[in-house]
């Protein structure tokens, strides 16, 4: 059976923001070691000058905050010239933080979530994407969360962006009928980072205890999906792809019986 020829341009470059730790170090090592040019997003400038050191010079970093969309604007301005048409762009950047209901929320920690899970990857994404219909080649991978598709206590704000993560790949994938450029949402599930750290403000036992017990996801599960998904033939694309450690699965609804919603 005959398959589809793939023509792919050299270099190629994947841009991937939140790279100094986690799922986002993890997808700039994987594409770098496929012989890719890797441009790294990410605040923590020293995480950035270890990470080029060590892999060498076919990465560029730049120290960002995502939130700032006139350095973000700069930052793509400034890339040299080898690294500017950008074949795939990895929004990986965000971030959940406290696990209060609702009525007790941090609403200063709603902000920030949605500043950085919403706002910063529609503006980066709406910065890269001409570029990539005009070369007709291009494709944005977003990371969500199966949190985007099921509630839990205390899920109330990061659920709901990476909802909006979802259903906004899906309406990129809606306006790039009839161009070459794909999207697709990588939506995992438990996976042991620097996550429950940030969540839990810096409370090293509290995120401990999210994966004791547990065989999780590891970042470089997740780099591996990105990868095989901007690998695959330019006429496949993934709309959405969950992926869950085989520990995780879902429960029964839960149910309050002690009549406490009556008036």
């Amino acid at each position: 059976m005959q398959g589809h020829p793939v023509s792919l341009p050299s270099p190629r470059v994947v841009l991937v923001t939140g790279a100094t730790s986690g799922i986002g170090e993890a997808c700039a090592r994987r594409f770098y070691s496929e012989g890719w040019h890797v441009i790294g997003w990410g605040r923590r400038q020293e995480r950035l000058d270890a990470l080029a050191d060590e892999l060498g010079e076919r990465i560029f970093t730049q120290a960002v905050d995502v939130r700032n969309k006139v350095a973000m604007a700069a930052a793509l301005d400034a890339l040299p010239e080898i690294f500017a048409p950008i074949d795939v762009l990895i929004n990986n950047a965000g971030l959940a933080l406290g696990l209060a209901k609702a009525a007790d929320a941090n609403i200063e920690d709603w902000e920030t979530m949605i500043d950085t899970n919403c706002r910063a990857m529609v503006t980066l994404t709406r910065a890269v994407l001409p570029g990539m219909i005009a070369r007709r080649r291009g494709h944005v991978i977003s990371i969500g969360s199966v949190a985007g598709s099921y509630p839990y206590p205390g899920g109330n704000v990061y659920g709901a962006t990476k909802a909006f993560v979802r259903q906004f790949a899906l309406n990129l994938r809606a306006d790039l009928l009839g161009t070459p450029v794909r999207a697709t949402n990588l939506e995992p599930g438990m996976v042991e980072t620097e996550f429950s750290a940030v969540r839990f403000h810096g409370d090293a036992e509290k995120a401990k205890a999210v994966y004791e017990g547990i065989d999780a996801l590891t970042s470089f599960d997740i780099a591996n999906a990105a990868f095989w998904c901007a690998s695959l033939p330019q006429h496949v694309n993934v709309n959405t792809l969950e992926l869950m450690p085989t520990g995780q699965a879902f429960s029964p609804f839960a149910i309050d019986r002690s009549g406490g919603s009556r008036p």
